[in-house]
């Protein structure tokens, strides 16, 4: 009689890899972090196996480091100036690339009375959401220019609630911080003339009182269709978990500079990526994996 015997299956088949959860923390669904981030997160998702990334909604710069340090996200954009003057021992914090600047935008209607910073004193005023680097950056100018007692209201908005309030006249003017062009204050300035302030004198002010991290740059016309103005810029960053694997993140900046071209067709912002200015991201530390790159992809 035959006998058959039936062979264990344990072992047979290769065990699965590991999904790796990649959470990439924006900023507002109309403004360059989220448009930057979803295009990165195409990418990762398209390019690297066993990778599943999403991108969170957030008020940007404070929160997402907060996010990315306590681990609630892996990725994260943030400006330079919400950073520490020197990077923190501990902060779970490194630094996958310098990515563009920011530009700090004072707007107003056409029409209106405010053509200087100074003319803000009386005025209804946006100065940011509660987290994201706009607030640091605008509370941080409106005290260096000793403003900020003068406002009559000072009002906690993000980008879309600050523009809808602009449209309805509830306030006289706000403030975002964003690489160019930004849709939503694009969006307004379609629909509504508009103006924007000229920051340049306030430049070296900020640099003095707090850091050099702060340049000018100019608004021109091109972004908006509205007179060239000079204002006040600051870098951003993509920052990273520090105990992120080092081939990951390595990849992740492979990927970052190799698909320059399509997260430039997601916002112009993003072609100004490159790998001789990437590097510089004081105060934090390169992770070893995005130094891998680099130093392996000397221009």
């Amino acid at each position: 009689m035959l006998v058959t015997t039936a062979m264990p299956t344990t072992g047979c088949t290769s065990p699965k890899s590991e999904t790796r959860r990649l959470r990439i923390a924006t900023g507002s669904a109309t403004a360059v972090y989220y448009a930057v981030g979803q295009s990165l997160a195409t990418i990762l998702n398209r390019e690297l196996p066993d990778v599943t990334a999403t991108v969170l909604v957030t008020a940007a710069s404070a929160e997402n480091v907060e996010l990315v340090s306590g681990g609630r996200a892996e990725l994260g954009f943030t400006q330079a100036d919400i950073l520490p003057p020197e990077s923190p021992s501990g902060s779970g914090l490194s630094a996958v690339a310098r990515v563009y600047d920011d530009l700090l935008h004072l707007v107003t209607r056409a029409q209106g009375p405010v053509r200087r910073l100074e003319d803000l004193r009386g005025r209804r005023v946006a100065v940011g959401a509660p987290g994201s680097g706009t607030a640091v950056t605008a509370n941080r100018l409106l005290d260096v220019a000793d403003v900020r007692d003068g406002l009559a209201e000072t009002l906690a908005l993000g980008i879309d609630d600050a523009v809808a309030a602009l449209r309805a006249g509830q306030i006289d003017a706000f403030f975002f911080s964003g690489g160019l062009p930004v849709k939503a204050v694009a969006d307004f300035a379609a629909e509504t003339p508009a103006r924007f302030v000229d920051l340049g004198a306030w430049v070296e002010p900020l640099r003095k009182s707090y850091r050099e991290v702060y340049v000018g740059r100019d608004i021109p016309t091109s972004a908006y269709g509205t007179e060239p103005v000079t204002t006040v810029a600051v870098p951003n960053y993509l920052v990273v978990a520090s105990e992120l694997p080092e081939q990951l993140v390595y990849d992740i900046t492979r990927l970052l500079m190799q698909r320059r071209d399509e997260l430039s067709a997601a916002h112009p912002a993003a072609a100004r990526l490159n790998p001789q200015s990437a590097i510089t991201t004081i105060p934090l530390v390169l992770h070893p994996g995005a130094v891998r790159y680099y130093q392996s992809h000397k221009p």
